[in-house]
């Protein structure tokens, strides 16, 4: 598939080993999707459809799935700045991630056995689940989330206001509070190793003991 702006409002899509050279606002609008084995290159693919299912799917360009609703994807690869923006239930198993600013503004985003490298990922979200996960490079994460369900297996560089919930990771570089935004009570962090900054001013300060 070689032109942009391919698939607009169609239903019950169904492709296996297809080549998207160029798939710029391709898969608009439409309904009942399943995509297996694929390559797809373009900006905004998948814009406001629904009813998604992935597996072994590449995906390279920016904006992919912005307001889509129940995503289901396995196995696949994402490089991507603002993917799944705007979404509502987006479940994401083994799969990788790399783009910043990953899923903002999204309910209910469950990313299971997945590494995920994102600058300021993962914010504005009301319930996020990430169990057996690594965030890479991922800093000012989780701003303004509510009803957090977060187990990493890797350091994370920084934490910033989240709103409810529980995180537990090996190592949180920074985490950074500021109970004029919100209340501290409502999150439970938990980090073994005690290199951890708390910055109550939103400002950068040095580590204490």
């Amino acid at each position: 598939m070689q032109a942009p702006k391919l698939f607009r409002r169609a239903s019950n899509i169904s492709l296996d080993n297809v080549h998207f050279a160029d798939a710029e606002e391709t898969m608009w609008t439409c309904d009942q999707i399943k995509i297996t084995n694929s390559q797809i290159n373009g900006d905004y693919f998948g814009k406001d459809s629904k009813n998604i299912y992935l597996d072994h799917v590449s995906v390279i360009e920016n904006y992919v799935f912005d307001g889509a609703e129940n995503v289901e994807v396995h196995n696949s690869t994402f490089i991507s700045k603002d993917a799944f923006w705007n979404c509502n239930n987006v479940t994401i198993y083994d799969s990788t991630i790399d783009g910043e600013y990953l899923a903002w503004n999204t309910d209910n985003i469950k990313l299971i056995n997945c590494r995920i490298e994102s600058d300021q990922g993962l914010n504005y979200i009301d319930h996020l689940e990430i169990k057996n996960s690594s965030l890479i490079h991922t800093d000012l994460a989780f701003e303004y989330v509510s009803n957090l369900d977060v187990e990493l297996n890797s350091r994370i560089d920084s934490i910033k206001n989240p709103v409810s919930g529980k995180i537990v990771a090996p190592e949180i570089d920074t985490l950074i509070i500021d109970p004029n935004k919100v209340d501290p009570t409502r999150t439970e962090t938990k980090y073994p190793k005690i290199n951890v900054k708390i910055d109550h001013s939103d400002t950068n300060q040095t580590p204490k003991d």
